[in-house]
């Protein structure tokens, strides 16, 4: 698999995962139970080792779809760009994840303060990615771009062949 399939395939993973946990968190939040709470915190982290996958081959799917016809510089790299806001507030999200399993694990009492401040993290990360992923749909789907001001200078690379 070349990276740019991996990178579509990958990509989803931080999307579902960071609100699957957060639906996860808020159960364990209403129902009080340290397990749920946990189990919350495995989402995140998987779904912060997606993110890590995704940005890793990002580079590699930007290299494939510049041969394809049609693929605007301007939003690839509005997507390179803001992907690396989604990146290090996933990884943060990830980190508060491990550091609230330990946590969790020392303490016999039911989600506290730790998890609501997790929860809160992780809102503002699906609000990232959720965004990162409307700008890399837009590379292939330019019916998501309907801003008359984006620029739409394809990839120029002399030394690109063309395609049959």
């Amino acid at each position: 698999m070349d990276p740019l399939h991996v990178h579509l395939f990958i990509n989803h993973l931080p999307i579902a995962g960071t609100i699957a946990g957060a639906v996860v968190l808020a159960l364990a939040l209403g129902f009080k139970s340290r397990h749920t709470e946990i189990a919350a915190y495995v989402v995140f982290i998987l779904s912060s080792l997606g993110a890590v996958i995704a940005y890793l081959t990002g580079e590699g799917a930007e290299h494939a779809v510049k041969q394809i016809p049609g693929i605007l510089k301007d939003t690839v790299e509005r997507h390179e760009d803001f992907s690396v806001y989604a990146l290090i507030a996933l990884v943060i999200l990830g980190i508060a994840s491990l550091a609230g399993i330990i946590l969790a694990r020392r303490r016999s009492k039911p989600p506290g303060n730790t998890a609501v401040m997790i929860f809160s993290l992780s809102i503002v990360c699906f609000g990232l990615i959720a965004w990162t992923a409307y700008l890399g749909g837009q590379i292939r789907h330019t019916e998501l771009n309907r801003d008359s001001s984006v620029q739409t200078q394809p990839y120029k690379d002399p030394n690109l062949k063309k395609l049959p």
